[in-house]
């Protein structure tokens, strides 16, 4: 693996720079999972669309500067080293974007992927419902065909969809053939939450911010076009999706590069609260961020040269968040009795504690490892 830039990589670099550095809001938003907030983080996307920076690596005709994956990579560590907002499009943009690039119609493409880019659609995920938990191949919402009016009944529920409340889509898994065992006979819809029939209904998280929502589904039709990927190929479509979401689009190294560095800074602040222990463990979580960009530099490399990530994604996805609780841990022994104010550590380890959950819980994913990865058995 070639560690180095090309002359090309380091001008996108400096103009990815220079332009952070020029329009990075001076104040942060307000959190993007509030009302307030997330009306505030659109105005950022939106400028980012405005001068192609939203989607980098996508064509030209979609809103994109068809940038390398390579120099994705190099625009999402300086998003991160300017301290830009978080992204509120990202489920759209990084976990249903690469699946409709996969598995969309040239329709589909042309008509989703320009109102994405320009935070126009806003697309929530509609994986979990009350009765399945991680289970994912175990949902009972329900589409049945309408012949007559050449489309599809949606039934049932999807909740904790992340600012649901929000958007205006939804993209998830229904089952279309109720006879069928688990991973087969479902199908991946597509859904306007403006569809007579859906009833999407916000509710508040303990630490009073308002995204999450259940949505609710009553015989609400979708036309045929509503279908990504084919009818009851839902499973093999999903899985694209989950890959992208416990690998590297969801939570590139640039991230945990600037977490790590600021965990450095703040140890440098608390001085005498910085023990041997917490010094080690401060460099030791310095370490596993670079660790973590190096292996995503690996995985890229696989993926120009043809080499698809498949089950090893579920490896990225177990380390990533048990490394992001392990760093905020850190964090808040640092802060001794401050860690009780409400500030970014705080919340940032609040959420770094549902990382072993969403995307497929930990447990579900060490058994695709041990299965997949190491060939032991089922049982």
């Amino acid at each position: 693996m070639d560690l180095t830039w090309s002359a090309q990589d380091e001008q996108f670099r400096a103009e990815a720079r220079d332009w952070l550095a020029a329009n990075v809001p001076r104040q942060p938003l307000p959190s993007g999972d509030t009302a307030a907030g997330f009306a505030a983080h659109l105005e950022w996307e939106r400028a980012l669309h405005a001068d192609r920076w939203s989607v980098v690596s996508w064509p030209q005709e979609y809103g994109g500067r068809e940038a390398s994956i390579w120099q994705w990579l190099i625009f999402e560590e300086e998003y991160y080293r300017a301290g830009a907002p978080q992204r509120v499009t990202q489920n759209g943009i990084f976990l249903l974007a690469p699946t409709i690039f996969e598995f969309g119609t040239k329709q589909q493409q042309d008509e989703l992927l320009p109102r994405m880019a320009a935070a126009q659609d806003l697309w929530a995920q509609g994986w979990s419902e009350p009765g399945a938990g991680s289970d994912l191949a175990g949902i009972t919402s329900r589409a049945v065909r309408d012949e007559q009016a050449g489309g599809w009944r949606l039934s049932g529920q999807k909740t904790w969809s992340t600012r649901g409340a929000f958007c205006t889509h939804l993209f998830g898994l229904f089952r279309t053939d109720p006879q069928a065992q688990r991973h087969r006979g479902l199908t991946y819809f597509l859904v306007s939450l403006d569809t007579p029939g859906v009833t999407v209904r916000g509710f508040d998280r303990l630490d009073g911010d308002e995204g999450f929502a259940d949505v609710f589904f009553e015989n609400a039709f979708v036309p045929d076009s509503a279908v990504l990927g084919g009818v009851d190929q839902g499973w093999s479509v999903a899985m694209s999706t989950t890959g992208s979401e416990r690998g590297l689009t969801l939570r590139s190294p640039g991230r945990f590069l600037k977490a790590a560095a600021a965990l450095v800074a703040l140890a440098g602040e608390r001085g005498a609260a910085a023990t041997d222990l917490l010094r080690d463990r401060v460099a030791r979580s310095w370490m596993q961020a670079h660790a973590y960009q190096q292996f995503t530099l690996a995985q890229v490399t696989d993926i120009v040269e043809g080499r698809p990530a498949g089950a090893r994604s579920s490896l990225n996805k177990v380390f990533w968040s048990e490394m992001d609780i392990a760093l905020h841990e850190t964090a808040l022994e640092l802060l001794g009795p401050d860690a009780l104010v409400d500030g970014p550590w705080t919340r940032g380890y609040q959420f770094s504690l549902s990382g072993p959950i969403y995307a497929g819980t930990n447990e579900i994913q060490r058994n695709i490892i041990a299965e997949r990865l190491l060939g032991l058995p089922r049982r």
